[in-house]
């Protein structure tokens, strides 16, 4: 079963991995993202893909755009399907039409629901009880294509959109090649997905991480664990970034304006959280109209240009915190 495969981040190596451990596959070809400056000395860098597949041996395609050439170079590879994860390229017609069996879309969400750029985000903004994996037929309407099958995983207190982003990986890698020779052979029928139960997740920019402290803890807390590792929630600190890594909702009213910082009483804070006390709470707005305002617990910080502390250890440093109104 030839296979070419297109992708490019992290997300896409427990695909391309599964992929070059699975017997029934002949993976012919990866196509990922140009070479582009990366890390601190901002020299040109291959992707994650480029990477693993270069030292698999697996002849790489760097295209910037996948034009009829590219389509050209595919097809003289006779592959049977093609498979993607998180490419970053558009696929035109002339090149899906280049698979006898098209090409399969490794999605990290319960489609239809979060069709776009940054459903794991998406899923932990809405507060979703679980998330998962679709293999997706792809078209040419965005997300939109027939569904083979699904994994779900559920969305813990805990996860993050870096933490979850992987389980989905590695949940999504598996059913792929479970499902991939089924497909090929004619073995699977494809379900239209329900268009009217469609979401979409927009690509995300550095500016969705500002947090508002007018909303209520539990928001505030869904966007601190949506926006990790990227772009990360922030708030204003002595006119500075001030990254809040992790956090912890309470229901509790301290008295004080949205985004002031109050003293905790160091209590343990939850079952869920072993070790971690009520040291700095913030003051965010009420969960519902009428109700009391709610506090988050902040656990993890990062001052712009510093390393990321325990909220113990920043307050050592910087016990001016306690007090200081946080935001615009």
């Amino acid at each position: 079963m030839r296979v070419v495969f297109f992708g490019s981040p992290d997300y896409a190596l427990p695909t391309l991995r599964a992929l070059l451990a699975a017997p029934a596959v002949e993976l012919v070809a990866v196509v990922t993202q140009p070479d582009r400056p990366r890390g601190r000395s901002g020299a040109p860098r291959p992707t994650p893909v480029a990477d693993v597949a270069a030292a698999a041996g697996i002849p790489v395609l760097k295209p910037q755009r996948l034009t009829r050439d590219t389509t050209a170079a595919l097809a003289a590879l006779t592959p049977a399907a093609g498979v993607l994860a998180a490419s970053g390229h558009i696929l035109p017609t002339h090149l899906l039409d280049a698979f006898p069996r098209g090409v399969l879309n490794v999605h990290a969400s319960l489609l239809p629901r979060h069709r776009g750029a940054s459903p794991v985000t998406a899923a932990i903004l809405a507060g979703d009880a679980e998330a998962g994996a679709s293999i997706m037929l792809v078209v040419r309407e965005l997300d939109a294509g027939p569904v083979l099958a699904t994994v779900a995983t559920p969305i813990a207190p805990l996860d993050t959109a870096g933490t979850l982003t992987a389980r989905i990986a590695e949940l999504g890698a598996a059913l792929l090649v479970e499902q991939l020779p089924r497909w090929v052979a004619g073995e699977l029928r494809a379900a239209p997905q329900d268009a009217t139960r469609a979401s979409y997740a927009p690509r995300l920019t550095k500016a969705d991480g500002h947090l508002d402290w007018s909303a209520p803890a539990d928001t505030l807390w869904r966007h601190v664990r949506a926006f990790n590792p990227w772009p990360l929630a922030t708030t204003q600190y002595h006119g500075e970034p001030l990254a809040i890594l992790a956090a912890w909702p309470l229901a509790r009213d301290l008295h004080a304006p949205p985004g002031v910082v109050v003293a905790g009483d160091g209590a343990p804070l939850a079952p869920e959280l072993p070790g971690e006390r009520a040291l700095a709470l913030v003051a965010c707005g009420p969960a519902a109209p009428g109700a009391p305002p709610s506090a988050l617990a902040l656990l993890r910080v990062q001052r712009a240009g510093r390393r990321p502390l325990a909220i113990a250890d920043y307050l050592r440093g910087d016990p001016a915190l306690l007090g200081a109104p946080l935001g615009d």
